[in-house]
C-alpha cells in the first residue's frame, strides 16, 4: 500500500469484522521511528489461525481467497529494518480479555519507509462506516499529541445524535486538522 493510513483502515476493518466494539489506533512517533498499534476487543483468533495470519492465502474473507493487509504491513515494516507482531486471545477461551493487537515498528529514515498518509480521512471513514463502534485514535509526536475518542463524543452528544451525522464527522475532521496544526 502506498500509505500506512490505508493499512490502518484495512486492519481496523478487520477489527470491525471481528465484532469489536472498541478499536484503539495508537501511533508513537519520534524523529527516527514510528510505532503503530491497533488493538481491539473483537473475537480474537485461534492459535492455529494466528500462526498463519501473515500468509497472504490465509484469510477469513469470503469475497476473495487472498488477504494482503497484514502481509503487506509486515513487509513494509521489515523493509525499514523494523518488525510486526500480532497477539490475539480468542473469545471462546478468554471471555473477559479477548481481542487482537497488531504492532508494527518502522524506521522513518529508511529509503523504503512508507509515508503515513491521510490518517484524518481514515479515522473519519472508520467512524462514518461503523458509527456503532468506539474508536480511540492517538498520535504522539515529539511536539504534540493528536487524539480523538468517540466515547467522549458519545457522552457529549447523547443517544440522539449518531456519530455518522455529517456535522459530527465534519467536527472530527476539523478537530484533527487543528490538532495537527493545519487550522481550518
Amino acid at each position: 500500500m502506498k500509505e500506512l493510513s490505508l493499512n490502518i483502515l484495512d486492519i481496523a476493518q478487520n477489527s470491525i469484522h471481528a465484532e469489536a466494539s472498541f478499536v484503539q489506533i495508537l501511533l508513537t512517533e519520534t524523529d527516527e521511528s514510528l510505532k503503530l498499534e491497533i488493538r481491539d476487543d473483537g473475537r480474537g483468533m485461534s492459535e492455529e489461525f494466528l500462526s498463519r495470519v501473515t500468509d497472504p492465502f490465509s484469510t477469513t474473507r469470503t469475497t476473495r481467497k487472498v488477504g494482503l493487509g497484514l502481509p503487506l504491513l509486515k513487509l513494509a515494516a521489515e523493509q525499514t529494518g523494523g518488525y510486526m507482531q500480532i497477539t490475539s486471545r480468542e473469545r471462546a477461551l478468554y471471555p473477559d480479555t479477548h481481542g487482537t493487537e497488531v504492532t508494527a515498528f518502522f524506521y522513518k529514515n529508511h529509503l523504503d519507509f512508507t509515508p503515513l498518509g491521510d490518517v484524518i480521512s481514515t479515522v473519519v471513514s472508520l467512524v462514518q462506516g461503523s458509527p456503532e463502534v468506539d474508536f480511540l485514535f492517538m498520535h504522539e509526536m515529539p511536539d504534540r499529541t493528536v487524539e480523538i475518542d468517540t466515547r467522549m463524543l458519545r457522552e457529549v452528544l447523547g443517544d440522539d445524535v449518531p456519530l455518522s451525522d455529517p456535522e459530527v464527522l465534519m467536527w472530527i475532521r476539523g478537530s484533527m486538522t487543528e490538532q495537527y496544526g493545519g487550522g481550518e
